[in-house]
C-alpha cells in the first residue's frame, strides 16, 4: 500500500493533493500545520509528504528539516513563494522537489511519478 502525507494549512489545496494522490493508488493522511505533518510522518512512514511553506506554527523550511531527521520520504514543496532563494532554502532543508502554486494537478501527480522512479538512498 503506498502512504502518501500532505501538510497544507489551506483546506482547499489540502483537498485537492489528498484528492489527486487517492486517485493515482494512494492512502494520504492530512495535516493543516508542520507539527501534526511531522507527527504523521513519523506515525505513517509515507512514500510521498508534500508540504508548503507558509504555515502557522513552524514554517515549510522547519518542517522539512523535521522530517528529514526522521525520515527518507520524498518530500515535495508546493508553495506560492516564487523567489529562487526560496526555492534553494527548500531544497537545502530537505526537499526532493519544488512547484509553485498555483499548479496543475497533472503536473503535480508527473512530478510525484518522477521522484518516484528514482531509487530512495537510505
Amino acid at each position: 500500500m503506498k502512504t502518501a502525507v500532505v501538510i497544507e494549512d489551506e483546506s482547499d489545496v489540502r483537498t485537492l493533493l489528498a484528492d489527486t494522490l487517492e486517485r493515482t493508488g494512494f492512502t494520504v493522511y492530512s495535516a493543516a500545520t508542520g507539527l501534526e505533518g511531522v507527527e504523521l510522518v513519523r506515525v505513517h512512514a509515507p512514500i510521498v509528504t508534500t508540504l508548503d511553506i507558509g504555515m502557522p506554527g513552524i514554517d515549510g523550511f522547519e518542517t522539512a528539516k523535521c522530517i528529514r531527521a526522521i525520515s527518507t520520504t520524498y518530500l515535495l514543496m508546493l508553495t506560492a513563494r516564487t523567489e529562487q532563494s526560496d526555492m534553494l532554502l527548500g531544497l537545502q532543508a530537505g526537499a526532493d522537489a519544488y512547484i509553485t502554486k498555483p499548479f496543475r494537478p497533472r503536473e503535480f501527480r508527473a512530478r510525484v511519478e518522477a521522484m518516484m522512479r528514482r531509487p530512495r538512498v537510505q
